[in-house]
């Protein structure tokens, strides 16, 4: 039988954080909003600061300018949001979104992927470095050591947002998440706590990861070795995320009466299994990166 034990029950927080009416036209600031402005204008800082110091970087020679750098943002902005959409659209419903491709753009209805959102940055970076003529793993190396405050915030977010919760969990840490999917557990007589997974995530890809990775670039110059920074990024990030896929609910398409955790394929979720060769790229690109 299951007893619920002392749990945290969900905080009462609005994810809208204002709404702004002038005549017919209404508009909401969103909380998770808020925090992707927030973690572009971190990650902007940090690459600013991180251009400016000439001892950082090879030969005393940054890879880019301040200018060249906001330009690229644009770039970076549009390949989160077509990769992320893709991303979800190929690896998580694709038999509905062939069904239903009308809908495939209607990223306002909800549906983003990490990992394609990840794959749309890379993309994105590449052409505009290659076409700028810009030493392309000193670029990787300033995005990943400036998107972890960004993880941070936007985990944060879905916490706020009570999405994304975990798996049923008895630790005196487990909150009670609201909604009929959130209080969906077979084992719960009351009601159902959960492992607040997403800021167990955001607590590894951001907080530990991206002290980690500062701590590198300015106390150890990692920057000197092209390549070092990006490839710690890319395996840590698939590291912490195969972690928390053990304590995070599974996607729903996932879950069948005979697969109640949802695994994809061998015992793995998605998640996992598309971590799994980001911790090998990364891990590699860390091993091969050399002093310039």
């Amino acid at each position: 039988m299951y007893i619920l034990p002392a749990v945290i029950r969900f905080p009462d927080i609005s994810p809208v954080l204002f709404t702004l009416e002038l005549g017919p036209i209404h508009f909401s600031l969103h909380w998770y909003a808020l925090a992707y402005i927030a973690g572009v204008l971190i990650a902007w800082g940090l690459v600013v600061r991180a251009l400016k110091a000439t001892r950082l970087w090879p030969n005393g020679t940054p890879p880019m300018d301040r200018t060249q750098f906001e330009d690229l943002l644009s770039w970076l902005v549009l390949g989160v949001i077509v990769g992320g959409r893709l991303g979800y659209v190929l690896f998580y419903k694709p038999a509905y979104f062939l069904a239903n491709p009308i809908e495939i753009p209607m990223v306002w209805q909800g549906g983003m992927a990490f990992h394609g959102g990840f794959f749309g940055v890379v993309v994105a970076a590449f052409l505009y470095g290659k076409s700028r003529k810009i030493a392309l793993l000193s670029l990787a190396d300033l995005l990943a050591m400036s998107a972890p405050a960004g993880l941070l915030l936007g985990r944060t977010a879905n916490f706020v947002n009570a999405e994304l919760w975990g798996r049923p969990s008895q630790v005196p840490w487990a909150v009670i998440f609201p909604g009929e999917a959130a209080q969906a557990c077979a084992t719960a007589t009351t009601y159902c706590a959960r492992h607040p997974s997403q800021l167990y995530e955001g607590l590894l890809e951001g907080a530990v990861l991206g002290t980690f990775l500062l701590v590198l670039v300015w106390r150890f110059g990692a920057l000197k070795k092209p390549g070092l920074i990006a490839g710690l990024f890319v395996a840590g990030y698939g590291i912490s995320r195969f972690i928390v896929e053990f304590f995070r609910q599974a996607d729903a398409q996932f879950i069948t009466p005979d697969n109640p955790l949802g695994h994809a394929f061998i015992g793995l979720s998605m998640g996992q299994i598309l971590s799994v060769p980001m911790i090998l790229i990364g891990l590699w690109l860390a091993v091969k990166a050399k002093p310039a």
